[in-house]
């Protein structure tokens, strides 16, 4: 596997499968749907969310989101920032709309507040960066609830 299509792809099977697991029914579209990929609904409760998947093949706790996603801050739209981890079970870091919203909108200014490397001001531009480093948010799947 060492395309993006098919990294992408094997990140919304697993998720759609573990939601499955965990009493929900998930539907993965057959064509790109704009800010979600993932469309579940609790068996239980019958609450609906919306999922947007990024995945990556390595064991990593950084994602790369654009400015689009500062936006984006449903209480029922959640963020699953999945690691394949190549042969060993992948990892979800699962994290409500808002909080990525949030966090991605002050590690951007911050960003941009910060100095670079040779002390010049950073150019706005529309990437942002999600990260998980203390693990916050890994097998959050209680927030789904």
């Amino acid at each position: 596997m060492n395309n993006n299509i098919s990294i992408g792809n094997c990140g919304e099977y697993f998720v759609a499968a573990e939601l499955e697991r965990r009493g929900f029914t998930a539907a993965v579209p057959m064509s790109n749907t704009k800010d979600f990929d993932i469309l579940a609904i609790n068996r239980e409760t019958n609450k609906q969310i919306a999922i947007q998947v990024k995945t990556t093949r390595f064991k990593q706790k950084s994602w790369t989101l654009s400015k689009k996603n500062e936006d984006i801050t449903d209480d029922n739209v959640f963020y699953f920032f999945v690691s394949l981890n190549e042969l060993e079970n992948p990892e979800y870091h699962i994290v409500p709309s808002c909080e990525v919203a949030e966090s991605i909108r002050q590690s951007h200014q911050q960003w941009l507040d910060t100095p670079g490397k040779k002390g010049q001001k950073h150019n706005d531009n529309p990437m942002r960066k999600f990260e998980d480093v203390e693990d916050k948010y890994l097998d959050n799947w209680e927030c789904l609830y």
